[in-house]
């Protein structure tokens, strides 16, 4: 195999490598259903880092 044989296979397989996983990505994302179901908008705690009043000896 020459040299520009060589490169010319390199080129090709860079392209396909970059070229490839984005086509597959256009492709299932147009086969996925669509999900016309209104959003829920997420539970929201109270106080999720409550504040400690007084210290807390936890030696023995």
């Amino acid at each position: 195999m020459s040299l520009i044989d060589g490169i010319l296979l390199t080129l090709v397989n860079a392209i396909v490598c970059l070229a490839l996983p984005r086509l597959l990505s256009v492709i299932l994302a147009s086969k996925k259903p669509q999900n016309n179901l209104p959003k829920q908008s997420p539970i929201e705690l109270e106080d999720s880092h409550p504040k400690i009043s007084s210290y807390v000896d936890a030696t023995p």
